[in-house]
């Protein structure tokens, strides 16, 4: 019996789930600055989501999909990708209807792929995403990196490395399809399996393929940029100008290409350039789709978003030294002694609660001593103290930890008590 977590799965546990708490919730702050809501789409989808949606080219849809069949016969697939959901969600639920627009949300979603695991890259792995729908707009796309770049700068991140791209219109690409095809027939044989199917379904991909990444026929490859028509030009060149203008640099990588078949016009990824990050640098890319919505049978919409892997965040933090501010400190630990002590404790420490203070108290009938030390391990600030005369004379001993000071109080002005002694805390602070 095999009861280990699977392959590229792993547990989060308390200690570091604070971590993960601490950077979603500043992500969020970020998002309420920028005037996007939170979206939540389902696990899993119809595979036609995904292969209409991700292309059916795409390594997502013909390797690393988790499809399986339910009772009915249905084929679903757990959530690899999260652009695709959101778009089946906007136009099922007819967002493209709203009177605000465009339409900007986010997500923090769990998504599936089966890949070979490595360090941040987990076969279940936690995602942050936004997309913009509704608007054609280079500043919408603009703002999108923006926000990008403003979560890693907001938790501190300084080593990075912002590469962006045009993938052109329909005209550019269909022009910059054929070079594609022309350059590299000839050299057909001598490319991957993966590469010579591509050819036929999706040319541009080649230029992603790490496998022939060393091949000569690859530096010499024709390059979109040299294919955009003068609107796809004009559209590259205002979003370089509004970028520029917020004073965010970033690189033109005319390789850039991602790795999904709905993008158009502005690519883009963000990259750790941190020493001893690891060979996998990208931490979040995105870029414009603007005929998914239309793909997954809704109106003529443009849309824009990215995705950012938060394993790869934390370890973005942690390879720039970054301390994570957690505060692990208990507000109150009641220690009681005896059995109508225990009796009162529990009514005292739901009355705390109450009043909006974090308390905790012993569980497992440990004597004072043991329970003392419960108390250090939770890093109490205050501990109080119930015995069978304390609760005779109907007051509490209140032990401020740090200076070592004990004060009696009445357990009738316990909870107004604590509120002011925890409030002149913070704002000594």
């Amino acid at each position: 019996m095999n009861m280990k977590a699977p392959r590229g799965t792993v547990d989060i546990l308390p200690k570091d789930a604070r971590k993960w708490q601490f950077v979603e919730s500043k992500i969020k702050n970020i998002c309420d600055k920028f005037n996007f809501e939170e979206i939540r789409t389902p696990l899993f989808e119809h595979t036609e989501v995904f292969q209409r949606g991700v292309g059916d080219s795409t390594d997502i849809v013909q390797k690393e999909m988790y499809t399986f069949e339910d009772r009915g016969g249905r084929s679903l697939t757990l959530r690899p990708e999260g652009t695709a959901s959101v778009a089946r969600a906007f136009v099922e639920n007819k967002l493209f209807g709203d009177p605000n627009q465009p339409v900007k949300l986010y997500y923090f979603a769990q998504m599936f792929r089966y890949e070979r695991p490595q360090k941040g890259r987990m076969r279940q792995l936690n995602q942050f995403g936004v997309e913009v729908l509704g608007s054609a707009s280079p500043a919408v796309d603009a703002e999108v990196i923006d926000l990008a770049m403003s979560c890693y700068r907001e938790l501190g991140l300084k080593s990075l490395k912002l590469v962006i791209n045009s993938l052109g219109d329909n005209e550019s690409r269909t022009n910059h399809r054929r070079a594609l095809v022309e350059h590299f027939t000839p050299h057909k044989d001598e490319l991957c399996k993966d590469c010579q199917t591509r050819l036929s379904q999706n040319p541009l991909r080649i230029l992603d393929c790490k496998t022939d990444s060393d091949h000569p026929a690859m530096k010499t490859a024709p390059s979109i940029l040299e294919f955009l028509n003068e609107e796809s030009k004009n559209y590259f060149d205002q979003v370089k100008d509004y970028l520029t203008a917020m004073g965010i640099d970033y690189i033109v990588d005319k390789n850039l290409v991602r790795g999904l078949d709905y993008y158009n016009h502005t690519a883009f990824e963000i990259m750790s350039e941190a020493e001893g990050f690891g060979a996998i640098t990208t931490l979040a890319g995105g870029g414009r789709y603007n005929g998914l919505v239309e793909e997954l049978g809704g109106p003529a919409t443009p849309g824009i978003g990215f995705g950012m892997g938060l394993e790869r965040l934390l370890m973005a933090l942690e390879a720039e030294k970054k301390e994570i501010p957690i505060d692990e400190a208990l507000d109150c630990f009641l220690v009681a002694v005896g059995d109508e002590a225990e009796k009162e404790a529990v009514r005292l420490v739901h009355e705390l609660r109450k009043n909006g203070i974090q308390v905790d108290k012993d569980y497992q009938g440990r004597k004072m001593k043991a329970q003392f030390k419960s108390a250090d391990r939770n890093k109490a600030k205050y501990v109080l103290i119930l015995g069978e005369d304390e609760l005779q004379k109907q007051i509490i001993n209140v032990k401020e930890m740090q200076t070592g000071e004990q004060v009696e109080i009445p357990l009738s002005q316990l909870a107004m008590t604590m509120q002011e002694k925890l409030q002149g805390g913070i704002e000594n602070e």
